[in-house]
């Protein structure tokens, strides 16, 4: 895997009852660059396994030029977030992976409709703030809550509506008093804005009823981009295996550079070009989304699990590049 980065903590901010927010700095002291709505895959420390990885979004944006930050929001049994609501204090050093994510707008100067529920504020902030500061873009943003006390940032919105009174909506969602947002209730909200780029972030449900509303309006599919984050199952924080007695040759072309590698049958694309350095996309690391795709141009992979390509992408060609290992002794592949 590519070489973590350790951070040390150097403020841990109180958001609401159950969020809280790390900032963040590299021990080494070099900054780690990043996009408006990436997040962090970060080695939190276990009793049980030695440790495990979660990935938290970032809020902090690229231009602000601060510490980096995360905000952690606590799940009933989810272990990482507890451990850091509980253990993270200044001073606390713990390994992160290169910023990463592809929920990310591709222009700052593009009017976008914001969503998000809970937590799932968190890159939508990153990306808010970044389109305010360096855009030139008109946004909305429609946050839902369960009640009052567990809006996050509420204070920095209030100052960001005060700051962009021409540029900028914020409509607010309780659960306490307007119930849960439905399809229905959603396609009427989304509705004056059904024709910028939309970006979702928050529970499943809720990121289900914004795609389902913004299809009754006719919104182009690819224009809705949707963060989703699943619990890591394998360990990104491993080394690849070097010793290539048993491996395939494999050609990547991405960005107009193409490389040649070692690809040992055990290791899943991914893992080996970002050990070599390539800046392959991805999100989710397990098959759940499509932030990784590639297409196969020669030989043949197998991939370990698959829960988002249909059965006309595969005989196309396209493959994931965290669930891909390789069959045939040479594989092409192509991002393009």
């Amino acid at each position: 895997m590519s070489a973590a980065e350790t951070l040390r903590v150097v403020r841990v901010i109180a958001e609401t009852h159950d969020a809280v927010s790390l900032e963040l700095v590299t021990e080494s002291g070099r900054p780690l660059p990043y996009r408006p709505g990436q997040f962090l895959t970060l080695r939190i420390p276990s009793a049980r396994t030695g440790s495990v990885a979660r990935s938290y979004s970032l809020s902090s944006a690229p231009h602000e030029d601060g510490p980096l930050k995360v905000t952690v929001k606590r799940t009933e049994g989810g272990y990482g977030s507890n451990w850091l609501c509980d253990n993270a204090v200044a001073g606390t050093t713990i390994d992160s992976l290169a910023p990463a994510g592809v929920f990310t707008p591709a222009s700052l100067d593009t009017d976008l409709l914001l969503l998000a529920a809970g937590s799932g504020i968190t890159p939508v902030l990153s990306i808010l703030k970044s389109a305010l500061a360096q855009g030139s873009g008109r946004c909305t943003l429609i946050y839902a809550n369960r009640d009052e006390n567990s809006v996050i940032f509420a204070d920095e919105l209030r100052s960001l509506t005060a700051a962009h009174p021409d540029r900028l909506v914020v409509l607010h969602w309780l659960e306490s008093v307007q119930d849960l947002p439905s399809v229905r209730t959603l396609t009427t909200l989304v509705a004056p804005w059904s024709d910028r780029e939309v970006f979702v972030c928050g529970p499943v449900p809720f990121m289900d009823a914004v795609v389902e509303a913004s299809g009754n309006l006719g919104v182009d599919p690819a224009r809705v981009h949707v963060e989703k984050f699943v619990s890591l199952s394998g360990d990104p924080f491993a080394e690849v295996d070097d010793d290539t007695g048993d491996a395939a040759r494999v050609e990547v072309e991405l960005d107009g550079t193409t490389n040649e590698f070692s690809w040992p049958r055990t290791t899943v694309l991914l893992d080996l070009l970002l050990a070599r350095g390539v800046e392959a996309p991805y999100s989710c690391r397990e098959g759940a989304c499509s932030a990784c795709v590639c297409r196969v141009v020669d030989g043949e992979v197998k991939l370990l699990r698959n829960e988002v390509l249909e059965r006309e992408d595969l005989a196309d060609g396209y493959v994931l590049a965290c669930q891909a290992v390789p069959v045939t002794d040479t594989v092409r592949i192509t991002y393009e």
